[in-house]
């Protein structure tokens, strides 16, 4: 019997390597992308369509999920809220947070596995976010791959992967580079759609991990 996989793709580089990591894996690949009105949303549809494109995948749905907006809390999704500066050593939440943001894009695609007889979703979550994002801790999504054993058919044995959530950024960009990822169509700034700030956090986790690992970002930046 063929594998059949949901992706969930952000347009992001830890979405695209896992999107590389889960087309290897299985016969079938699916590409989920959700928007939530944040500020950058045009340009992550961009990415995630360049990416399926890339990789030749024609079951694809891009869904919004606007109520995240609406309840706001984050500074991807209220322009009151600054984007603050890149502070890698900080321990503390972000302002870029999204509250409960997995939760429901797991739910979504749990929901779309049933449906089309998918039996993984692959995630791009990173432990190295975890510190500001709580919902990207191996324990959230050991968490909820109980609720979907307990809140699915029986015979559905959909099973949550995490393939890149023990690399660093740098390791990220380098599995990335071994499998060809399309790393170039990628987009992860959380201010700009047309030249990436290069300070916000997402923009400097990654610039780390390609310095790290010694290979030049293909994206353009200020």
């Amino acid at each position: 019997m063929a594998s059949r996989a949901i992706v969930l793709v952000s347009g992001g580089m830890d979405s695209c390597v896992s999107a590389a990591i889960a087309n290897g894996e299985n016969d079938e690949v699916a590409f989920l992308h959700i928007s939530y009105g944040q500020r950058t949303e045009a340009r992550e549809r961009k990415a995630f369509n360049d990416i399926a494109d890339f990789y030749g995948v024609k079951d694809r749905i891009d869904i919004s999920i606007e109520y995240l907006a609406k309840i706001g809390g984050s500074s991807l999704t209220d322009t009151s809220i600054d984007v603050t500066e890149a502070d890698l050593e900080s321990m503390e939440i972000p302002t870029s947070y999204v509250p409960f943001r997995n939760a429901n894009m797991l739910a979504i695609a749990t929901s779309w596995a049933e449906v089309i007889g998918a039996t993984s979703i692959y995630i791009g979550a990173v432990a190295e976010d975890s510190s500001g994002y709580p919902d990207c801790r191996p324990e959230f999504f050991e968490a909820f791959q109980e609720t979907i054993n307990t809140g699915t058919k029986p015979d559905s044995r959909i099973k949550i992967r995490t393939p890149i959530i023990d690399l660093t950024k740098a390791e990220i960009v380098n599995k990335g580079v071994e499998l060809n990822a399309p790393l170039g169509l990628t987009w992860s700034c959380y201010r700009s759609e047309d030249l990436a700030c290069g300070t916000c956090d997402s923009c400097a986790l990654r610039l780390r991990g390609f310095e790290h690992a010694g290979v030049e970002d293909p994206i353009p930046y200020r």
